[in-house]
């Protein structure tokens, strides 16, 4: 295993119920595709902080609860308790996966170029 295997950044994303701002920290190689307040049907979900993060649909927070979560400046806050969800790119045999919108029911952030 070499330094880039296990090398991680950390990713903030901010609550899209109330605004908060948490922390993962992750592998760099994962491509978020949109924040909502709903799961994606059939999709799975780790916990941040769990160790297989890749192996996951993307990742399940709840506001406040998992982390410390801070205003937008960095000054620590309460969460609002809240779950919300990271929805990552996927693909089915090589070919990126597009979401169905209807299946949002919230807020959509896109981080397509």
């Amino acid at each position: 295993m070499t330094d880039e295997d296990t090398a991680t950044v950390t990713v903030r994303y901010t609550c899209p119920h109330c605004g908060a701002v948490t922390s993962v920290e992750r592998t760099p190689d994962l491509a978020d595709r949109s924040v909502t307040t709903r799961q994606q049907a059939g999709w799975e979900y780790a916990r941040p902080g769990d160790d297989d993060l890749e192996d996951a649909d993307g990742i399940a927070f709840l506001c406040g609860e998992d982390d410390p979560v801070t205003d937008l400046d960095g000054n620590e806050i309460e969460g609002c308790g809240r779950p919300y969800y990271l929805n990552f790119v996927r693909y089915e045999q090589g070919v990126e996966l597009e979401p169905d919108p209807p299946t949002y029911g919230g807020p959509r952030f896109d981080f397509q170029a």
